[in-house]
């Protein structure tokens, strides 16, 4: 047996981990195969690799016992040879390191563990490749689709504004949008159709512009908007053609005619009728009579008046007047403000000033107390109070008065006599214009009034500037008028024809033209009685109010007395025909109620 101590020769240190594990599965390799002779000891059981130590063969483990965690190399897999015992004697220490060449020192001996079984190894991670910066997304086919549709259709939208300035450059201008109101334009004068060209027009003149059938007109035009202004109302069931000839574009360019055309829808009038057992009623109705609908009805209805889009009432009661104002099928009706306790007549509306306007007196009335016949306005949306006419800061007493139609201003004569005007939408103030006795009636649209002054003369007033002139008398001539009533192309006269002892014996309605001409309408003996004559707001229709058999036709107890049968005819004015005779009175058309 060999004494010689033959230790195998250190081994490096491994520094890297990969230089470790290889010199790991070389030693498990190697102690696998020494083992599986000296005792079976588990081929797969490796020491986990350390530092390399130098062990005393003393310490050395024999026998069948499971090596602790050595840093020596195992002999070859096919060496048999045997590790003998060594004495103490035998061990030679390993010479001293200096501090140059210091190697480590040698680890205590220690029984050998069983070896744990070696994890198998971790693969090496492959190095994670640099982000590389991400690239634009490259188009796609259905992005270049979009972007293809999306040229095509600018493309074909320039291609129709070109196209389309070109056939304005060579066709001129047109109408893109025409406004009108045909249900207002029948009820009321001022109403307006507004046309809107398709570009900005040079000036247009009044002698470009006509209207079929022939209506009075005014004209605002600027830009690209006409807006023709009728003086009058407009006929009823009538379709009437507006032309603007010879219009351009403010560029220049080629001249067009710019037409329109709307149809007025048919009229409906309104009526009061009183009923002797107290169930007064307010109706509608078509100008045949025969689609007459109620729309409002109480015990007493003093007085009413109607706008284009309202009606005005005066209802009696036990302690006074109360005055309504409600839609015009009698819906949503609310009370309006009174001065005080008392009571309501002569009801007037302005339609184009929102007003309304009646005489009031106070119902506790005396020689030192109380007011009477004061005329009183207040809008008809009752948001204000209501307003005392005033002359000379006195509270005046009026005799008659009327609104000016199309405006705000009340023309009224006082208990002297004194012929005012007064206009509620400026503070111009009270307008002095003498004296008169009565007022006939007030022209739509031309701002003349028709008054009679105290020697008995009947003038036309321009209420603008204050000068007058005489009323022509009609051709023939029927003598002197008991009421006029103005409307658009002429007048409404009311005459009495008397005996040679001066009493009457009969009376007629006489339309005379604006050349004089008359042509009598309805004529009745002496047996009846006319109330009241009043056109249609164009004129195209005139209301007479009759009082048939008036010996026996005895009268109601309303603070406006009149004979309890009452029928209103309605006559055409331009042929004179009649077209039908309805029960009641009070005629929305008229201005005022009927007096007797």
């Amino acid at each position: 047996m060999s004494t010689d101590d033959q230790r195998p020769d250190e081994p490096v240190v491994p520094r890297t981990r990969a230089e470790l594990r290889a010199a790991r599965e070389a030693e498990a390799a190697a102690a696998s195969d020494s083992l599986s002779e000296d005792g079976g000891v588990d081929r797969d059981e490796t020491p986990p690799a350390t530092e390399p130590r130098a062990v005393s063969p003393a310490a050395r483990p024999t026998g069948d016992v499971r090596p602790t965690r050595s840093t020596f190399v195992p002999p070859d897999a096919d060496s048999t040879t045997k590790f003998a015992a060594h004495s103490s004697a035998d061990y030679v220490p390993p010479a001293r390191a200096t501090s140059d060449d210091a190697p480590a020192a040698p680890a205590k001996a220690k029984a050998e563990k069983k070896p744990r079984p070696e994890k198998a190894p971790k693969p090496e991670r492959a190095p994670r490749p640099e982000k590389v910066p991400k690239a634009e997304k490259p188009a796609t086919s259905s992005d270049r689709r979009f972007l293809l549709a999306l040229g095509a259709v600018l493309g074909i939208l320039v291609l129709v504004g070109a196209g389309l300035g070109v056939v304005s450059l060579t066709q001129g201008p047109r109408i893109t949008e025409v406004q009108v109101d045909p249900a207002e334009a029948i009820e009321t004068s001022g109403s307006r159709v507004i046309l809107t060209a398709n570009q900005s027009l040079a000036a247009i003149d009044e002698s470009q512009v006509t209207v079929e059938p022939a209506v009075p007109f005014t004209l605002d035009a600027a830009g690209r908007g006409i807006g023709i202004r009728f003086t009058v109302p407009l006929d009823d069931d009538t379709e009437y053609t507006v032309n603007v000839a010879d219009a351009v574009g403010a560029g220049g360019g080629p001249s067009a005619t710019l037409s329109t055309s709307f149809s007025t829808p048919p009229s409906t009038i309104f009526l009061l009728r009183r009923d002797a057992d107290g169930n007064d009623q307010i109706f509608r109705t078509d100008l045949t009579g025969e689609k007459a609908q109620p729309v409002f009805a109480a015990d007493k209805i003093n007085d009413f008046r109607a706008t284009s889009s309202q009606l005005v009432v005066s209802v009696e009661e036990d302690e006074g007047s109360k005055l309504l104002v409600m839609d015009r099928d009698g819906k949503n009706p609310r009370e309006l403000t009174l001065p005080g306790v008392g009571y309501v007549g002569a009801i007037q509306v302005s339609d184009r000033g929102g007003l309304v306007g009646y005489s009031y007196s106070d119902k506790k009335l005396s020689d030192t107390e109380g007011r009477a016949s004061v005329l009183v306005t207040q809008s008809l949306s009752g948001d204000d109070e209501p307003v005392v006419t005033e002359v000379g800061d006195k509270e005046a007493n009026i005799f008659v008065w009327q609104f000016v139609p199309d405006s705000a201003a009340v023309l009224f004569i006082d208990f002297d006599g004194a012929l005012s005007l007064v206009d509620r939408s400026t503070d111009a103030g009270v307008q002095s214009l003498g004296l008169a006795t009565t007022i006939q009636g007030i022209s739509r649209g031309t701002y003349t009034a028709i008054v009679e002054r105290l020697d008995g003369s009947v003038v036309e007033l321009n209420l603008a500037d204050g000068s007058e002139v005489p009323l022509e008398a009609s051709t023939p001539d029927y003598g002197s008028a008991i009421t006029i009533t103005p409307f658009p192309g002429g007048t409404l006269r009311h005459v009495v024809s008397r005996d040679e002892s001066g009493l009457p014996i009969g009376q007629a309605i006489v339309r005379v033209d604006e050349e004089g001409a008359a042509t009598p309408l309805v004529e009745v003996d002496s047996t009846d009685s006319i109330l009241q004559a009043c056109a249609s707001p164009s004129g195209q229709y005139a209301a007479v109010v009759i009082a048939p058999d008036l010996a026996d036709n005895p009268y109601d107890q309303m603070r406006l007395p009149l004979p309890e049968n009452l029928e209103t005819h309605l006559l055409d004015l331009r042929t004179g025909d009649e077209i039908v005779a309805l029960t009641g009175f009070d005629a929305s058309w008229c201005q005022t109620a009927p007096q007797f």
